[in-house]
Order: structure tokens, then sequence, then C-alpha cells
């Protein structure tokens, strides 16, 4: 299965088997920090990191997918997939290199739940905290820039990452930086000089 196959299905699985808000109340014992989002809840749970589509349909490659596909967390207490979308940065990053390391593994996971259940149909989970389940010592969810700087080692200067990203890069030389074509921004450009 090619990546844009697998981030189709990944995309339509979680749209069909996303996690509803849970029943219980997961705040207890929760060290996550609010973020302001729509029906945000502090959640802290044990459960074991799972490659989504593998979980859904069948289809595991070995470690994971190696970081190419969604990962997630079966929660022990009711047995539900939850949809892990966000680590702990700033910025908008996924979870996959944080929970990488925990593939196939129990874990203890920090974060909060986000999204409007009636809209949305679902909420989804923003990990802030990692740990081996059972285990003292937290992780932080922040492996993201530093997995993207090894991945992307000829993409230097200074700026934020998507200014350097050669994905980025490309599909802004394909499509220009509206989508629209170069032209376009040609025009949009010397217009607003």
């Amino acid at each position: 299965m090619n990546k844009t196959t697998t981030g189709a299905l990944t995309f339509a699985l979680l749209l069909v088997f996303s996690t509803t808000a849970p029943a219980a109340d997961f705040s207890k014992g929760s060290k996550a920090k609010k973020w302001g989002l729509t029906a945000e809840e502090k959640a802290l749970f044990t459960g074991k990191v799972v490659d989504i589509v593998c979980e859904l349909s069948g289809d595991c490659p070995d470690n994971c997918g190696n970081g190419l596909r969604q990962l997630g967390i079966v929660r022990d207490s009711d047995q539900k997939l939850i949809s892990v979308l966000k680590n702990g940065q700033a910025a908008f990053n996924g979870a996959a290199d944080d929970l990488l390391p925990y593939c196939n593994e129990q874990v203890d996971a920090d974060g909060v739940l986000i999204g409007d259940e009636a809209s949305l149909g679902a909420k989804y989970f923003m990990v802030q905290r990692i740990r081996k389940d059972g285990r003292p010592k937290w992780n932080k969810t922040k492996q993201w820039t530093k997995a993207w700087k090894k991945r992307n080692p000829d993409a230097k200067g200074k700026g934020p990452w998507f200014r350097r990203d050669p994905r980025v890069a490309k599909q802004i030389e394909l499509e220009g930086y509206f989508g629209l074509g170069a032209e376009v921004d040609k025009k949009y450009i010397a217009e607003n000089e």
C-alpha cells in the first residue's frame, strides 16, 4: 500500500471508527495543560500504542509502519481506540514520532481530549506526556521537530521548519503559494508591492 492510499484509508477509518467522548472521567491525576480548545478535557490513562490502520484493517507492517502511519492508543479501561492526533509542541505537529518508540507497548499517556463530539462525532487526543506503563519518569512529547531535522539534514537555514521543508518547497514550485499557480502568485505580488 502506498503512502497516499494508506493516509486516505487512515482518515476514512478514523471518521468511521473514531472514539467518542469518554463516559468516565479520565482527568484524575492529569498534569496536562489546557490550550483553550473546543470541549477540551484533561485525560490520563493507560493503554497500548498501536498502528491505527493495523488495528482497524489487519494491514500490519513491522514497527507500526516506522512512523509513516497514524498511531493511537487502545485504552485499557474500556478497550477504546484513542486517535492521537497531536503532540505537546506549540505547532500542530502529529504525535507519531513520540509514540513510535512505544509501538505495541503499554504506556501511561497524559494530555487532553479535544473536539466537540456533537459536531465532529468524536474526541481526539493531544498527548503531552508519555511513559512506559508504571515507570516513574515521564517523557514530554516534543520529538517531532527533532525527527524532522533528522529526516531533512539538507534543510539548512533559519526560520520555521516549513519554510525549509523540501516537500513544501516542491509543492510551492508546482502550485504556487496560494495553490493557484505561479502566475497568480506573480500577479498578486506585483499588485501588492
